[in-house]
């Protein structure tokens, strides 16, 4: 029984540390969004996102896939999900899940119809000589890590409340 407790004592520390990485990418996740929003850098759509990264792949800097019960049904956008993870895979583009479409398309949409398609949001490139963004870069080391582990496609909670 020793060893059972202490089996369950070094396994509860790291899902604990799971759960503050995925609250803490959550958080940097909106504040790239919000920030790339502001710079006009955020492209909302599957199809206006594989337009982008087909023409200008090294444009695009991060990519977020939502889903949700409709992507459950829903066997085109799976398989588009499918092609966008594996064009992000060969680029080197750093991507994450996220299970709320509703919240993404709160903090990403201005406009009716980008509510309906948020199901895939890109992140461009800022301009040359533009100031790094430490949310993004967060993001970046998030993925990294989590691919280590074997987590090609890891998932983030966005907080909620408020753009």
């Amino acid at each position: 029984t020793n060893q059972r407790s202490e089996t369950f004592q070094n396994k509860a520390p790291a899902s604990i540390k799971s759960d503050t990485l995925m609250k803490s990418a959550g958080k940097s996740l909106k504040e790239a969004l919000l920030s790339a929003q502001s710079e006009q850098r955020i492209t909302v759509g599957v199809y206006e996102s594989a337009k982008i990264m087909t023409e200008d792949p090294d444009s695009v800097s991060f990519c977020v896939l939502a889903t949700d019960e409709e992507f459950e049904c829903d066997i085109a956008l799976q398989i588009h999900f499918t092609l966008i993870q594996s064009f992000c895979f060969d680029n080197d583009i750093s991507i994450v899940r996220v299970s709320d479409t509703q919240r993404l398309a709160e903090i990403v949409g201005d406009k009716a119809e980008q509510l309906e398609d948020a199901h895939c949001v890109l992140i461009t490139n800022p301009s040359e000589g533009s100031w790094d963004e430490p949310a993004l870069e967060k993001l970046h080391v998030f993925c990294e890590e989590r691919r280590r582990q074997n987590d090609w496609l890891p998932e983030v909670s966005l907080p909620g409340g408020g753009r």
